[in-house]
């Protein structure tokens, strides 16, 4: 064998071994991308139960709880296309609803109040926070699959190219101030 064929055969195997590395790579971005999206999922569908179980609990006067358990509700059954907007108008609902300290008050002072206070402001903090590493973890992915390597060799194989979750969840001050 000559000198030449022996490096040739060296950088390609170094080449291969470097696309393995940046395939492995990308194909554990989007499982963390899968787990986080199921994270998210469960702390929208949290923040939904909550809140439907609050609008039902009879502490709230009528106007409040009916747009409270529309909200809820919708964001519970809405389909993939249209969760986002529904969970904005969650946020939107929450945030009219819990917009001033003396409807938490209220709440608080029904039995069981503190309790469920406690459960949505959790509720509320915890949405954000499951969002923000949804879409860390949807960025990191697509500035991965944006490099030409992964686009010539096609490292990504048959996986969709992953969408952050866009959404209104600013908490409501209420809840927030009664936290802190």
């Amino acid at each position: 064998m000559t000198p030449t064929l022996i490096w040739t055969l060296v950088v390609l195997i170094a080449i291969g071994l470097y696309l393995s590395w940046t395939a492995g790579r990308l194909d554990r971005l989007h499982a963390r991308i899968d787990a986080s999206r199921a994270a998210l999922d469960a702390q929208l569908l949290r923040r939904a139960s909550v809140a439907q179980e609050l609008a039902t609990s009879g502490v709230l006067d009528p106007a409040a709880s009916i747009v409270l358990y529309e909200a809820a509700h919708a964001a519970r059954q809405a389909e993939e296309e249209q969760r986002e907007v529904a969970e904005s108008e969650l946020t939107q609902a929450l945030r009219a609803v819990f917009a001033e300290t003396p409807q938490v008050e209220t709440v608080r002072e029904a039995p069981g109040g503190v309790e469920a206070v406690r459960e949505l402001t959790e509720a509320v903090r915890r949405v954000p926070m499951a969002r923000r590493f949804h879409n860390d973890s949807v960025r990191a992915a697509r500035a991965l699959r944006r490099h030409r390597k992964v686009r010539w060799f096609r490292l990504a194989g048959h996986a969709p190219f992953p969408l952050a979750f866009e959404m209104d969840d600013e908490p409501p001050v209420a809840l927030v101030d009664r936290a802190a």
